[in-house]
């Protein structure tokens, strides 16, 4: 079984979750055998804290919400202000700044940056911005109190490098557009073969994993799409978490932009906010038309065995 959602942005969740689809061709709101779904909001979802540390943040945090839908896009992946959660690649902390102060009460937020050998392999990682990484990670505790996170408990740490205690430790772990680079170095280094392997040991029997990543459209080329340009295909995605020993487990257009149809020789950080390599006020103008890229967003678990 596979729910999907599609729906406009600032759909309440309680409609959400009635919009249920079993199997991905189902008639919306209906089950195989034709009877009306109706499923209410999980009580257990915090929403409005949720809403409170989403309107806390700057205003530079906030401008990116309507491409983002940080709020949606939690309550979509079912995180409750007391779980146990796992963000990968936390980067500059657009969603720490969201997930430490809702989780302040109770939860805990832990981060897992790139395995250390894989900094290198860039190319563009200076000696300081590696340390800086490292010393991120090191410093977790204060950056989640940098981010709003006062009371909150967690641990940073790197692939290859996290401590026995997260095993089967972790409710719920968010992937925010940070599959691909670890795609991009499979084929050297078996990055995210070995990433993705952690994080199913690090993920309670129960738990599952909440994925947004840049889309590639389908009939895309497969040596472009393998994530040095930012995309991925739906259907590597699925493949990877399946021989990683997850399966799909929900689906929702969230995230999706149908204006961003990007070709060969494209890359997404053409695309707001990075705006790069365009050699005319024109293009830039182009891409800011487009808005922030195309992205999936599902859900997987562990497969029963």
């Amino acid at each position: 079984m596979i729910r999907v959602f599609g729906f406009a942005h600032g759909a309440s969740s309680s409609f959400l979750r009635a919009m249920i689809v079993f199997g991905l061709l189902g008639a919306v709101g209906c089950t195989a055998g034709g009877g009306v779904v109706d499923v209410t909001s999980d009580p257990s979802i915090d929403s409005d804290k949720l809403a409170l540390a989403v309107a806390a943040r700057s205003e530079d945090d906030r401008a990116r919400d309507g491409a983002r839908n940080p709020q949606e896009t939690l309550d979509f992946f079912e995180v409750e202000s007391d779980m146990k959660v796992l963000e990968v690649l936390p980067g500059s902390g657009w969603y720490t700044r969201v997930l430490a102060p809702y989780l302040s009460d109770g939860g805990e937020l832990h981060g897992v940056m790139y395995a250390h050998e894989m900094l290198p392999m860039f190319g563009f990682f200076s000696d300081e911005r590696i340390a800086a990484v490292k010393k991120q990670m090191a410093e977790w505790q204060d950056f989640l109190t940098q981010s709003g996170g006062v009371g909150v408990t967690g641990q940073g740490a790197s692939f290859g490098r996290a401590p026995d205690s997260w095993d089967q430790h972790f409710d719920r772990i968010v992937m925010i557009r940070a599959l691909h680079n670890l795609n991009r170095f499979e084929a050297k280094a078996g990055t995210r073969t070995a990433a993705l392997a952690q994080i199913h040991r690090w993920l309670k029997p129960d738990g599952t994993v909440g994925v947004v990543q840049h889309r590639a459209p389908e009939n895309a080329d497969d040596n472009w799409a393998a994530g040095q340009n930012g995309y991925l295909k739906r259907s590597a995605v699925i493949a990877m978490f399946e021989e990683a020993g997850f399966e799909l487990f929900a689906e929702s257009s969230i995230n999706a932009n149908p204006l961003d149809r990007p070709e060969a020789g494209d890359y997404v950080w053409r695309l707001p906010p990075s705006l790069r390599g365009h050699e005319s006020e024109s293009s830039k103008q182009q891409a800011q038309a487009i808005g922030e890229s195309d992205r999936m967003t599902l859900v997987f678990r562990k497969r029963a065995n």
